[in-house]
């Protein structure tokens, strides 16, 4: 027998706040966190200057001072996060945590870029180890975000760090999400980060898919639209508390969306070229492992990075498995693409859509590219018609996601 799965607690930081108000703000207000990082120049042959960058942050009360010390800004953030949506939760130091019956799913393209970077500086080009620290070594892990967690907030149960760049965050929802429908553990923390440096820029610049239209900061990226020029890259952390429905109700949990269903696949066919036979395929399957159709599904989350290949992909994908226009937007065009944090981030802010009863649209989409699929493009805040929405990432390596979430209604 399969187990319902509910979000008992959450909590992000991105380019837009680091709590909830300030991000819906922004939202609400169509404010960009996009902003200028003349620094970029000094790097030869970088075309952008655009950056999202998350705004100063309190280091989170709980954990020893000890610990925090030898964390990288990439397991600072997550830890921020995580400690508010355990709070929320009210799993805060409670016992389930340490029981072996919780665990952690989270990821990140990486380990964190500047101690990568440090490391292969030191052994690469420098040849001497003499002033490397032992924590750079640890922070350029790749599971050391998910393991930071699980340090932090001391964790027994399974820790499943995923890497799959651009769906890092929803990989991580969704694999929590199987461990508790399966009956593996009774409540995950969930979610992805990322650290903003640029190298992380430089990898989409010499594929030329970012913005370079650095006059223009806070009118980038354009999601979806005729005239855009590239994405955008950003950063920041989100945290989602999933948790057995019976455990949650046994406890006296808040509980603020269920988790529906969720598919992962992949194209199998190129790195940076997505198909939109698999896109399609993907949400077909995440609205049929939640016993959903496409009919009750009221918004979709886009992935909308701001690419041509990309945008149209998608589009046509979503378009095609709707079969009508159903209400479509991309929250990175506010954010800029904060990799594998993003699609951590857009859950969260879906699952306050679900119960605020709202929609954002997508920011500086002027004119639909021709070549997009029928959709219904958001271009204004609008009321939320129904309570279902799917979310959708899509990675390099042609990995694909789709999640769908549900409006709590206590039954």
């Amino acid at each position: 027998m399969t187990r319902r799965v509910v979000v008992t607690g959450m909590a992000g930081l991105c380019p837009l706040g680091t709590t909830w108000p300030e991000v819906r703000s922004h939202l609400r207000d169509g404010i960009s966190g996009v902003s200028r990082d003349d620094a970029l120049g000094r790097i030869a042959g970088m075309k952008t200057r655009l950056v999202a960058v998350v705004p100063p942050f309190t280091p989170p009360e709980t954990v020893p001072e000890d610990r925090l010390a030898h964390m990288s800004r990439l397991s600072l953030m997550s830890v921020v996060a995580t400690e508010e949506a355990l709070r929320g939760a009210g799993l805060l130091g409670h016992e389930l945590l340490g029981s072996g019956r919780c665990g952690i799913s989270f990821g990140s393209t990486s380990g964190s870029p500047p101690s990568m970077g440090r490391c292969a500086r030191a052994v690469s080009t420098e040849t001497d180890l003499g002033g490397t620290e032992v924590a750079d070594f640890y922070h350029a892990a790749s599971h050391a975000t998910a393991a930071s967690l699980a340090l932090a907030f001391e964790v027994r149960g399974r820790v499943i760090p995923t890497n799959s760049a651009c769906t890092s965050g929803s990989q991580g929802i969704g694999m929590a999400y199987e461990s508790i429908r399966d009956g593996l553990q009774d409540a995950m923390i969930a979610g992805g980060a990322e650290e903003l440096f640029p190298v992380c820029t430089a990898v989409f610049d010499i594929l030329y898919a970012t913005s370079s239209r650095n006059e223009e900061p806070t009118r980038q990226p354009r999601p979806f639209d005729k005239d855009r020029d590239g994405l955008v890259v950003g950063e920041g952390a989100a945290t989602l508390i999933l948790e057995d429905l019976g455990s949650a109700r046994r406890r006296g949990a808040p509980i603020l969306a269920e988790l529906r269903g969720y598919a992962t696949n992949c194209d199998g066919v190129h790195m940076v070229a997505p198909q939109e036979e698999t896109m399609y395929e993907v949400m077909a399957n995440a609205a049929a492992n939640a016993g959903v159709t496409p009919d009750e599904i009221a918004y979709v989350c886009a992935h909308g990075t701001a690419t041509e290949l990309g945008d149209i992909a998608e589009s046509l994908a979503t378009a095609r498995f709707f079969g009508r226009p159903v209400p479509f937007s991309s929250l990175k065009s506010y954010m800029g693409h904060t990799l594998g944090a993003c699609g951590a981030l857009e859950a969260w802010c879906a699952i306050h859509f679900l119960n605020e009863g709202w929609l954002a649209p997508t920011l500086n989409l002027t004119e639909v590219d021709p070549r997009c699929g029928h959709l219904d493009y958001l271009r204004e805040v609008r009321p939320l018609s129904g309570t279902t929405i799917m979310s959708n990432n899509f990675a390099f390596g042609g990995v694909n996601t789709s999640l769908i979430l549900e409006r709590w209604t206590g039954t």
